[in-house]
């Protein structure tokens, strides 16, 4: 399993003996990953185009995706980005996906999944808001149930329709 921490620290070493290297020469500009409508935030974590990790990723922050995951992406309340460079193979819970390049998995959004124009989904949704833009290709299901009326309605339609009819039967 991968933790998202541990990254993020070996990556803060590498750029602080990096920039006490540049100090002397130049200040250092801020990189920021840049997405359509998902400015980075502090607390954000990036996979960057040539990283490649194979396993299951976990973490308390936001993630940005522009290299390749395969595995699982497990960021319980934060937000996933997969940037148009960006190549996944795993099932994603997080509470915003974005996707932007190429998914082959599962998404289980706790508050919307989006799929830009740009976008490559081979999997299901299960979200209580999704948006596909126009030139998004989409290829699954997709469930669209609030997380409140999931766990206290019964599942399918038919269901509740046969529930309600033997119920009838019976006052009759």
């Amino acid at each position: 399993m991968i933790d998202m921490k541990q990254i993020k620290e070996n990556v803060s070493s590498k750029i602080k003996t990096y920039q006490t290297h540049e100090e002397s020469e130049q200040p250092v500009k801020e990189a920021r990953p840049t997405t359509r409508n998902t400015p980075a935030k502090e607390g954000s974590a990036s996979i960057g185009a040539s990283i490649r990790i194979r396993g299951d990723v976990t973490g308390d922050e936001n993630l940005i995706i522009q290299g390749e995951v395969d595995g699982t992406i497990k960021v319980q309340g934060h937000n996933v980005t997969i940037s148009k460079t960006g190549k996944v193979k795993a099932n994603i819970e997080a509470n915003q996906i974005i996707v932007e390049g190429k998914l082959e998995g599962d998404m289980n959004g706790d508050e919307k999944v989006i799929i830009r124009e740009s976008g490559n989904v081979y999997g299901n949704i299960v979200a209580p808001r999704v948006t596909l833009e126009d030139g998004a290709m989409f290829k699954g299901s997709i469930e669209m149930e609030p997380r409140s009326a999931a766990s206290s309605q019964p599942r399918s339609g038919m269901n509740k329709l046969q529930d309600n009819d033997s119920a009838e039967r019976k006052s009759a």
